[in-house]
Order: structure tokens, then sequence, then C-alpha cells
């Protein structure tokens, strides 16, 4: 499903860029144009990087290579083009097609790096506070099963 997911919004992405996107472009003033072509650089890198991880994640689903080997694989692919805080000067300018392809860009980044750690085996740590009863249920479960001390 996630690959599924990332390789449409790389499709999708792909269309816009070279179609109305490319119109879009052309109307914004000369400083947002500036922004419109560095942010879907950006934007474009991410999606390629998250698409080898993608394409990694799946010939191991489909037993063409092994875990071990994909993980040596996934290492090699450096996220340089990560989310980060948006706005700034002129980015409410940008069209809200590029404005929205960024956000499922971040958010499909946000799930494949959560897939990702759960891999590795890395839970992220909860507090384990009253009012989060799933932290709590994590805290006995690791407690159970933690060797003894």
């Amino acid at each position: 499903m996630l690959y599924r997911e990332g390789m449409s919004l790389i499709e999708e992405v792909a269309a816009y860029l070279d179609g109305v996107g490319r119109a879009e472009s052309k109307a914004l003033s000369r400083e947002s144009s500036f922004l419109y072509a560095t942010e879907s650089m950006r934007l474009t890198t991410r999606l390629m990087q998250l698409a080898s991880w993608l394409l990694l994640q799946r010939a191991v689903n489909e037993g063409e290579i092994s875990a071990e080997n994909a993980r040596l694989e996934k290492e090699k692919v450096q996220f340089s083009a990560t989310p980060s805080e948006r706005g700034g000067p002129g980015f409410e300018d940008l069209p809200d097609n590029l404005r929205d392809y960024i956000a499922k860009g971040d958010r499909l980044f946000d799930r494949v790096m959560q897939y990702d750690q759960l891999e590795r085996g890395k839970v992220p740590e909860l507090s384990s506070g009253g009012e989060n009863g799933i932290a709590d249920q994590l805290s006995r479960l690791r407690a159970a099963f933690s060797p003894a001390r």
C-alpha cells in the first residue's frame, strides 16, 4: 500500500510539474518563480529518494533481495531534502497545488521514516504517563519481555 501510494504520488507530481505546474509557475513574480523552482526541486529530490527506499522494500517483499542486503542499500539512501519547517517569505504565494504536493511528500516521508524505524526494531519512546494508554501498555510489555537485570 505504501509502495503504491508513493509511486502514485511521484507520477502525480511529475505530471503536475510538466503540465499545470509549468503554466502556474509562469504566472508568478520573479521572486516567487525562484522559490517555486527551489521547492519543486526539493520535492522531486525527496520523492526520488523515497522511491529508492520504496523499491528496495518492494524487492525484499517479493524475495528478490534479502532484508539484510536491503538494509545495507537503504543506508546509502541519504535523505538530503528532508521536510523542514515550511513558510518564509513568498511560500504562501506559491500555487496551492505545489504546496499540497509538498505537504503530501512530507507526509509520505514521515510514514516511510516511521516504517523504517519500526523495521529496524526501534520503537519511538513514549512517556508512561497515565493520560497515554498506549504508552502505558508499551511500558508494561517492555517490562514483561525485557531480560531480568
